[in-house]
């Protein structure tokens, strides 16, 4: 097993995660509809638990999880633009940027499915979660559609 690569790789992910959540967090507290409330809460959880998973199996196979990110430019800041929007309250836009966050998360879990080598409990672990940020993806998608004017 390539422990470097897999390791970046694993860094990598979460970082998106963090990113992810953080920006589910912020998104949550300055939303006004409910509704986006609730799932914006439930997506800052998943994120929070797919990090507690992807770095206790790190642990486990004695990489250590990067403490501070370094990641491309830190991983993109996929919600970086989240704040702004925010504060003009317009659902549609709101939701867009987060749909582009999870086009990130997306495209991370793709990458990570590639790397070789990877021990197959840590496999069934990235591949579980890959399904759950593709079903969050969808989700924000299908309400971002369903906001457009």
């Amino acid at each position: 097993m390539e422990a470097k690569a897999l390791q970046a790789g694993l860094n990598e992910l979460i970082e998106t995660l963090k990113d992810g959540q953080k920006g589910y967090a912020e998104a949550m507290t300055d939303v006004e509809d409910a509704d986006l409330k609730q799932t914006f809460k439930k997506y800052a959880a998943q994120r929070a638990e797919y990090i507690t998973e992807l770095e206790d199996k790190m642990y486990k196979l004695n990489l250590k999880p990067d403490e501070e990110s370094s990641i491309t430019g830190t991983v993109h800041r996929a919600f970086i633009n989240l704040k702004g929007l925010i504060t003009g309250k317009d659902r549609y836009s709101i939701l867009a940027e987060c749909e582009r966050g999870e086009d990130y998360a997306k495209a991370a879990y793709e990458k990570a499915q590639k790397i070789q080598d990877i021990p197959a409990d840590l496999k069934s672990v990235i591949e579980k979660q890959a399904a759950g940020i593709k079903q969050g993806h969808d989700e924000i998608r299908d309400l971002r559609d369903a906001a457009k004017k």
